[in-house]
């Protein structure tokens, strides 16, 4: 890319993305009435922490598992969730596979695998990718079929490769043709990457090195392989950025090599959370359709649909960004 055709020497993360933000995002609303598929580990941390912080944003909390008794012990736990101070909870009710997409806001937290915390090496979660694309498709296409309008988010992993898998299949036909119809661009985002900035601020918090990323810095790409972390948007330095990226891209490996499996930041920090950022307006980490493949940045919905945050990029991080962006375009 030649970049000297953008601003002269300054380069903005939308010159990288000349599509721009993705059209078609659902219009904000004042409450939402949210569905959640499946109650794993991370679905049902994310329905805890929809449950104690969503009073303001969600009007009904549904909750939906295939599992026999599973969606009854959740509705049970999650409505003796009060507060003695009378704080307003959003009611949970159990909704069946078939209404599932009778919603504002479908959460995918479904899976057909999880590793063990015998796994503690390699890339987890595109070990995933093979399992749940089929199941992210088939929801995509009942999104089609009901001709959905609601926000369609990703929670499971790979989140980026699954977002491009439900975005693009739900454009076909029975013939496996485009037609013009399914889920438009901005109906569709994953919420992997809050996280990742979570944990970079973990770490910059604990090392002086890194301190800059906690008032600088800024999370791009994906929830895993191809994540870059800037250690400061004014300062930035390829070295601590490098460094401060593989602790971060590593660091469910080392919950793992305690026998332990990486959900209560993922559900809250990527899930919960960020997901009633996005609902209220707020700034936060999600990835979008950007033209060709799905892109964890931060961004807020408006009035106007999708505004991507506009800041100038050092050369070498916008260099390392064009490249996640050609690793993500070959999968999937």
């Amino acid at each position: 890319m030649e970049y000297n055709k953008y601003n002269g020497s300054e380069i903005f993360f939308q010159d990288l993305f000349p599509a721009g933000p993705p059209a078609g995002a659902p219009p904000l609303r004042e409450r939402y009435r949210v569905h959640l598929l499946a109650l794993g580990d991370v679905g049902s941390t994310l329905a805890m922490g929809l449950r104690l912080l969503g009073g303001g944003r969600i009007s009904t909390l549904g909750i939906c598992d295939v599992r026999e008794g599973v969606p009854q012990r959740w509705e049970f736990e999650l409505n003796q969730i009060i507060s003695p101070g009378g704080d307003r909870f959003p009611p949970v009710e159990i909704v069946e596979a078939d209404r599932v997409l009778d919603c504002d806001v479908f959460l995918f937290c479904a899976s057909r695998f999880v590793p063990d915390t015998a796994v503690k090496s390699g890339d987890v979660r595109m070990a995933q990718y093979e399992l749940n694309r089929p199941l992210v498709v088939q929801y995509a296409r009942m999104a089609r079929e009901r001709n959905f309008r609601g926000l369609f988010c990703v929670v499971s992993d790979p989140v980026d490769q699954l977002c491009r898998a439900a975005l693009t299949e739900s454009w076909k036909n029975e013939a496996g043709e485009r037609d013009g119809r399914g889920l438009s661009p901005g109906q569709v985002r994953g919420f992997g990457l809050g996280v990742m900035h979570a944990r970079a601020m973990y770490f910059a918090g604990r090392e002086p090195r890194f301190a800059s990323y906690l008032t600088e810095g800024r999370a791009f790409g994906p929830h895993g392989e191809g994540l870059v972390i800037a250690n400061s948007i004014r300062r930035y330095d390829s070295g601590l950025s490098e460094e401060l990226t593989e602790l971060t891209k590593r660091a469910n490996l080392q919950m793992r090599a305690w026998g332990y499996k990486p959900y209560a930041a993922p559900a809250l920090s990527s899930g919960a959370l960020s997901l009633l950022a996005c609902l209220g307006g707020e700034w936060h980490y999600s990835s979008l359709w950007l033209g060709d493949v799905f892109f964890g940045v931060r961004n807020r919905l408006t009035a106007g649909g999708c505004e991507v945050e506009r800041l100038p990029l050092p050369r070498p991080l916008a260099e390392r960004l064009l490249e996640t962006a050609e690793l993500l375009r070959g999968i999937g």
